[in-house]
């Protein structure tokens, strides 16, 4: 009877022994795929993001302009400068990408 008992214990750690390895193996033989959808995620996400950069084909525009009201005065040989009101600076930014059918992105 006890032998009986040994044989059925070492079967069963036998049967999760194989039962393990077909698990692994299923999952090493589909890698490949999950590793193809998840590239192809990461890729549609990264074209929904809009323009792309392209340094030869941006035009890009900056302008600054400042103001300030200064009072300046030359007495006995020494110049005194002062600040009537606070200096202000406006800045407009404009860029473009221009040529965007001819640009090469990589491979197609």
């Amino acid at each position: 009877m006890f032998k009986f008992l040994r044989k059925i214990k070492g079967q069963s750690t036998l049967e999760y022994a194989v039962l393990i390895i077909i698990i692994i193996g299923a999952l090493l033989s589909i890698q490949v795929y999950i590793k193809r959808g998840l590239q192809g995620r990461l890729k549609s996400a990264t074209d929904d993001v809009g323009d792309q950069f392209s340094v030869g084909n941006t035009n890009y525009i900056e302008t600054k302009r400042t103001f300030s009201n200064t009072n300046e005065s030359f007495i006995n040989g020494n110049t005194a400068s002062t600040l009537l009101q606070a200096e202000t600076t406006n800045t407009t930014m404009n860029s473009a990408v221009m040529n965007v059918q001819q640009e090469f992105w990589g491979k197609q």
